[in-house]
């Protein structure tokens, strides 16, 4: 539930979260999510994950983790992108020899 409250502070044309457990109240004592919300929670974890994951393998080139202190404009734009690049080219790779 980190992003709760992120479509009012920016504007986002549509923002999935998950839907939280219902709290357990007197009415509600045994507070459960219903099947098709569980299969939608499992289907936005599943995304989020593999996302999770690239950022985590963009992040193993340290130049976009330490302060950048280069003064040419845009130049950091372009090292993302090469850093991203890269990281494409290992998951095609690692993809290709587990079909070979």
């Amino acid at each position: 539930m980190g992003y709760k409250g992120f479509d009012k502070d920016y504007d986002v044309p549509k923002l999935h979260l998950p839907n939280p457990k219902p709290r357990k109240s007197k009415t509600n004592p045994n507070p459960s999510l219903t099947e098709e919300q569980r299969l939608e929670n499992k289907t936005f974890s599943q995304i989020r994950i593999r996302v999770e994951h690239s950022l985590s393998g963009l992040k193993r080139f340290n130049i976009l983790i330490h302060d950048f202190r280069n003064h040419i404009p845009k130049f950091i734009d372009h090292v993302a992108v090469t850093c991203a690049g890269l990281w494409n080219f290992k998951i095609a790779i690692r993809n290709l020899a587990i079909l070979y």
